[in-house]
């Protein structure tokens, strides 16, 4: 794994030392020598990870970090203060303006790598997830909301066999978070994967009597349900085998005993504000694939959709033997509708049928809205005479209850649907939808409200 490494210290053989070390491991390195000159770089060359010094003459680091953090176009950039101070309440200070991690001088060059690639992970993911959320302005106003973002009342499972232990860190997060506690490695499986509101924060004591610390941690994150939830682990100082072979496997955070209450907490706000920030990008890519594939008025799967998937489909059931119908269904007179009514009211009555047509059909058939009053519906593993029949009860469906809209008068609905079937193995999509749509056209032409097979 390589990337790019700011560092910042005012002191050129403290800067020399640690550019030696990261480019001997193949990082790529920029330096600064004050605070001023660290912004400028931030902003000029967009690192993926900022080693900085919190002594320094002018703008201190800790102010940097702040002016980093505050930042929409760089507050995603991990940030490790480095400092020969080592009191809790100096790292607290560090961890409310934003850093992501210390270390303390001189630095363990195992310790340097293990954080500096673990955060880089983090980078990467968060880079990825920032593309495909938003582009352009988006993504700055949505990064604008997330700098207000707190981590008050977050979710937070506690792994503790030691009574004293568990009460302590309760105490300290009691009043900022939600504390669940457990005492048993598999208990804690269950309990974080089947948690109905999934846990912000897990919170490891490696030093248990009863079970390996490590393989939980190990397990935790080889589970879909909590792979990406944070963990945070609290060892002794003397563990450093441990502690290394746990950031190593993937653990966000750690702190030594004795715990100190400022920092924990601060450490545990600093998990849980990232956690929420990743997961909102998560939903914002997720939100922008189901734009990119469903209908925004009634929720059903769009034209695009339906063309990129129902080629696959029909290859599918044709290579297997197996059938499968299509319905190409229609509003009867729905220009009148929106004349009379309003486009408002045509807008609600394309709603309510979607959701008449969701009642009718199965969860694995493919109901898409393909422009204007037109759907078309893919029903798997049905043969014609079937999927004659659950056309027919859509249409009975949609024609035997009044459309209600609002202040609008209720208004009589009809459709019409023709419905076609795979015949052979030379079928392909065009052919299947064109037969469907004859037959809807027949449908019109003998009356509407009525439902027409294709010639096979």
């Amino acid at each position: 794994m390589t990337a790019r490494v700011l560092v910042v210290d005012d002191i050129l053989a403290n800067v020399r030392l640690l550019e030696a070390k990261l480019t001997a491991e193949y990082f790529e390195v920029i330096t600064a020598m004050n605070g001023l000159d660290a912004l400028e770089a931030v902003a000029r060359n967009k690192p993926d990870l900022i080693l900085l010094e919190v002594m320094m003459p002018g703008i201190d680091g800790i102010e940097v970090c702040k002016r980093i953090k505050s930042n929409p176009a760089t507050q995603h950039i991990p940030v490790v203060m480095v400092t020969a101070l080592d009191q809790p309440e100096d790292r607290v200070r560090g961890l409310n303006a934003g850093a992501d991690d210390f270390l303390t001088k001189p630095v363990n060059d195992i310790s340097l790598f293990c954080r500096i690639k673990s955060l880089v992970r983090l980078k990467m993911l968060t880079d990825e997830l920032r593309i495909r959320a938003e582009t352009g302005d988006n993504i700055h106003s949505m990064l604008r909301n997330e700098v207000l973002a707190t981590a008050e009342q977050g979710r937070i499972l506690l792994v503790d066999t030691r009574e004293t232990s568990v009460e302590r860190i309760k105490s300290a997060l009691s009043g900022h978070h939600i504390v669940t506690s457990v005492d048993d490695p598999n208990l804690a499986i269950e309990t974080a994967a089947t948690a109905s509101v999934p846990f912000e924060l897990i919170v490891i004591s490696l030093e248990q009597v009863k079970f390996d610390g490590l393989r939980l941690c190990s397990q935790l994150r080889s589970l879909e349900a909590t792979r990406q939830t944070p963990i945070l682990i609290l060892v002794e100082p003397d563990d450093q085998t441990r502690l290394l072979r746990a950031l190593d496997m993937g653990v966000n955070d750690y702190l030594l005993r004795p715990v100190d209450r400022q920092e924990l907490l601060a450490r545990v706000n600093t998990q849980i504000k990232r956690w929420r920030y990743t997961e909102q990008l998560r939903s914002s890519v997720k939100a922008s694939i189901e734009l990119a594939v469903t209908d925004s008025l009634t929720g059903l799967y769009n034209r695009r959709y339906l063309e990129t998937h129902l080629t696959s489909l029909i290859e599918h059931f044709i290579n297997r033997g197996k059938s499968l119908a299509v319905l190409a269904v229609d509003v009867d007179f729905f220009k009148p509708i929106n004349d009379t009514y309003g486009h408002d009211a045509g807008d609600k009555v394309l709603q309510e049928l979607a959701v008449r047509i969701r009642e009718n059909t199965r969860t694995i058939d493919l109901c898409c809205r393909t422009g204007g009053e037109e759907f078309v519906l893919v029903l798997p593993s049905t043969n014609m005479a079937a999927a004659h029949v659950i056309a027919e009860r859509l249409r009975k469906s949609i024609a035997s209850k009044l459309f209600t809209v609002g202040q609008t008068p209720a208004i009589p609905v009809t459709v019409s649907i023709g419905v076609a079937a795979l015949n052979n193995v030379e079928d392909t999509l065009d052919k299947l939808l064109k037969r469907a749509d004859s037959a809807l056209y027949a449908a019109k032409r003998e009356g509407r409200n009525r439902v027409v097979q294709a010639a096979a």
